[in-house]
């Protein structure tokens, strides 16, 4: 049966690690804002990848209008057919009503968001721990790119969180805790989510 997960949280929340680790445990895809956008950067040769390009050497984010195209093209490849999970998008309202909009063209349904809660200061400090670099070797995780970013984040957060909330596909995740101890909770989620499927399709 098809799952369709979005991992929502701010950067260093342990989104990526949490969603990369379902993935393979469901067999789907990974699918992952950030790589997106790194993948157009390194091969696309016209004005979608100098967009993204620009983006990671500033640190900051693609606007929602390139990234619609990049996604509308990301769900159209085979592999997103029978199930993913999604990391790093939707991070707005907006973003999150377009991904409901696009998916629902192709006969899919959000099943569920893990909403990954950290405070901002420990965001800061695994990402500065992390200390990730852009492609032309500045350091893409400096405490004022990160600063600028998570303000972005937290601008959109409330109405993403409310949104979802709404539509019962919010699962909020303690995500302070070890990476062994959020994933066992995330597995037990999924797990009622895929037994409230087959018993719907029993009746």
């Amino acid at each position: 049966m098809a799952l369709h997960i979005v991992f929502y949280g701010p950067e260093g929340s342990g989104k990526g690690t949490q969603a990369k680790r379902l993935a393979e445990r469901l067999r789907v895809p990974h699918l992952v804002s950030g790589d997106l956008v790194r993948k157009y950067a390194q091969e696309d040769k016209g004005i979608m990848g100098r967009i993204c390009n620009e983006a990671l050497e500033q640190g900051y984010y693609v606007a929602d209008s390139e990234m619609y195209v990049l996604w509308k093209q990301r769900f159209k490849e085979p592999d997103t057919k029978n199930g993913w999970v999604l990391d790093g998008f939707p991070r707005n309202l907006t973003q999150a009503q377009f991904l409901e909009r696009k998916i629902e063209k192709y006969g899919q349904r959000l099943d569920a968001v893990f909403y990954l809660d950290v405070s901002e200061k420990e965001s800061m400090r695994r990402l500065l721990k992390r200390g990730r670099r852009s492609p032309d070797g500045s350091l893409h995780d400096s405490p004022e790119r990160i600063r600028e970013r998570l303000r972005h984040y937290n601008k959109g957060k409330r109405a993403v969180v409310n949104y979802y909330r709404r539509r019962k596909l919010l699962r909020r995740i303690d995500g302070e805790r070890s990476i062994e101890e959020i994933h066992r909770d995330i597995m037990k989620r999924v797990a009622a989510i895929q037994a409230r499927q087959a018993n719907g399709r029993k009746t």
